[in-house]
């Protein structure tokens, strides 16, 4: 279901997500957001997270550094940018200054993967109570967003998050465990996960976070 809106504030946005709404627009150069509300919806259990072994190793040794909350705005506009397969995105410029305004207030973050300093891959979303709203990520380089999600992931599971919202399931997603609910049991779990508190870590302590990334792939 898609409801039209001629004008959104950073307020408005953050009272849809607390009741399951979220925004898009029809293409990159259309100035219409549109909220959705999808009789389906996608979650990724961060219990029960899928972590092979070999994007462990990736994470923990391989060529990426990875921050959270450095580059917002490097970040969106990644995500933004036509990709083969993907050449036209939902994200408009809108979308870009609503969320940037929402990570300066405190609510939209991001994860960030760099490569000799250059910025190939992340992802974005908004944390309210203990949900995370994942809106979106890219990848220019290999594993690159794969890596940003298993960070995302380790941190939410270290802040108290409960719930991880992905929209849709993607095969992207579905390969870590991504699910889809029902409109009306996502609710219930929003609603009760709203009402938590989480704490989003930019810079958790580099030891708990490697171990949390070992126990997320032993399925603990």
């Amino acid at each position: 279901m898609s409801r039209r809106s001629l004008e959104v504030t950073p307020d408005l946005l953050l009272r849809a997500y607390s009741i399951g709404l979220f925004p898009m627009a029809e293409s990159r150069d259309n100035p219409t957001l549109h909220w959705l509300d999808p009789q389906m919806r996608g979650h990724l259990p961060l219990d029960t997270f899928h972590l092979p072994k070999r994007l462990l190793r990736t994470t923990l040794s391989g060529p990426y550094e990875v921050t959270a909350d450095r580059d917002f705005v490097a970040t969106i506009q990644g995500c933004a940018t036509p990709a083969p397969g993907r050449e036209d995105t939902w994200i408009n410029p809108t979308i870009e200054r609503l969320f940037t305004e929402l990570h300066a207030k405190g609510y939209a973050h991001s994860v960030e993967t760099w490569h000799n300093g250059k910025l190939v891959g992340g992802l974005y979303g908004v944390a309210l109570g203990s949900v995370f709203f994942g809106e979106s990520m890219f990848s220019i380089a290999r594993d690159a967003s794969k890596v940003a999600l298993v960070h995302l992931v380790a941190r939410l599971r270290l802040g108290g998050f409960t719930l991880l919202d992905t929209q849709w399931v993607t095969s992207h997603l579905a390969q870590f465990g991504a699910e889809e609910i029902p409109r009306e049991q996502y609710r219930r779990r929003l609603e009760d996960a709203i009402k938590r508190a989480a704490f989003f870590l930019p810079a958790p302590d580099p030891d708990l976070l490697r171990a949390e990334m070992v126990r997320m792939a032993k399925g603990e």
